[in-house]
């Protein structure tokens, strides 16, 4: 393996509560309790961030995202003081992008001008669709009238990047709803649109008890493609199999994983993937509940796996997330972010392209639309590379 120019660095930073798990969710995200800890929390955040420095010392930051879970049930201090304390361990871009989820569910007056304030400069609400009966069936504690809120909110605080993320192929929708949810989407004008298909993962209610008159396959593509038009009729831009941009807008946080970028993942259950000095990266996870992530010592009590990813897995592990973007990668880029010769991918390539599911064009490697369709199917070749 070559020696590897360190790809951009972004921060991830999980905040693991909601006021109620949804069904269909498999992330790390816990009820809340009657009382957040959220002194306690943070201070193991910054313990964390500050025990990481050795692994990025020096490097600047481009992109901060608080996922969870539900952020906005953190106050704008408990935000303003992590993006402080960033500032005072690591350089930060000057166009520094600082995202934050919010359910609307959770959205106060005047919350966002006071997260304007502390450094928030994107915020990602999820929408999931602005049907009542819908959003009922999917668990979520808001109603499509708090949609429009959260929006207006986000707006009088100054922030105009915002994302809504949305969901189809839901029980019981057809064709027509689904283009409606986008429609209203669209009325609201947001920069940045996450349109993805409800999908049943394993150890979730929605799995063990599958909702009934989920749409199949075939409907849920029919939808996909629909929507997918009237988003680009729209001037949204598909970039990425589920994420839609006007001109300028894409998220540059998620472009780090999807282009095999470095990230630091702090909090419970949060992971990470770092490129050493010694050009082995390393994929990291933090320990899942809250409250053991609290209590542990030091990073290393934090840590449920870390683990430096074997040469031979660095093709599937770089094109998992690179053949979701539909302009594919550069085999430049993928030199670059590996240490691996285009040589190493000769055989992988040479059959996708003879199934119909990859193209080269112009030095990149991208998915056709059958590539697209039957994305796992793809992917699978590099695994069994």
């Amino acid at each position: 393996m070559s020696s590897l120019i360190p790809p951009p660095l972004a921060l991830y930073i999980h905040i693991p509560w909601c006021v109620r798990k949804c069904p269909y969710c498999d992330f790390n995200s816990h009820q809340q309790p009657d009382s957040l800890p959220i002194d306690a929390y943070v201070a193991a955040l910054k313990n964390d961030l500050e025990q990481d420095l050795p692994l990025v010392w020096g490097r600047t930051v481009h992109s901060v995202f608080f996922g969870g879970g539900t952020p906005s049930l953190f106050s704008a201090r408990a935000i303003g003081r992590l993006l402080e304390r960033l500032s005072a361990l690591l350089p930060v871009a000057s166009d520094l992008e600082v995202t934050i989820e919010a359910n609307p569910g959770t959205v106060e007056h005047g919350r966002f001008v006071d997260y304007a304030a502390a450094g928030v400069n994107r915020v990602s609400i999820g929408a999931q669709t602005f049907n009542d009966t819908h959003l009922a069936a999917l668990g979520r504690i808001h109603d499509s009238s708090d949609i429009g809120r959260a929006v207006d909110e986000v707006r009088e605080a100054g922030i105009e990047n915002f994302n809504l993320d949305l969901m189809y192929a839901l029980p019981g929708q057809r064709l027509a709803g689904a283009l409606d949810d986008v429609e209203r989407a669209i009325a609201l004008g947001p920069t940045h649109i996450s349109h993805y298909q409800l999908t049943l993962e394993p150890d979730t209610p929605f799995a063990k008890r599958p909702p009934p008159d989920l749409p199949d396959e075939d409907a849920a593509w029919a939808m996909q493609q629909a929507c997918q038009a009237r988003l680009a009729e729209a001037g949204y831009d598909q970039y990425e199999i589920s994420a839609y941009a006007r001109a300028g807008r894409r998220c540059r946080h998620n472009l780090v994983y999807w282009t095999f970028g470095d990230y630091l993942g702090i909090g419970a259950g949060a992971h990470g993937k770092v490129t050493a000095h010694d050009a082995s990266i390393t994929r990291t996870v933090r320990v899942r509940h809250p409250a053991a992530f609290i209590a542990a010592p030091a990073t290393a009590a934090r840590l449920a796996e870390r683990r430096t990813i074997p040469e031979d897995d660095l093709p599937f592990e770089y094109a998992l997330n690179a053949l979701r973007l539909n302009e594919g990668f550069a085999i430049d880029d993928f030199e670059a972010r590996t240490g691996l010769p285009e040589s190493s991918l000769k055989g992988v390539l040479e059959q996708a392209h003879a199934r119909g599911l990859l193209e080269r064009e112009r030095g990149r490697i991208l998915p056709t639309e059958l590539g697209r369709r039957f994305l796992n199917d793809l992917q699978a070749l590099f695994l069994a590379h």
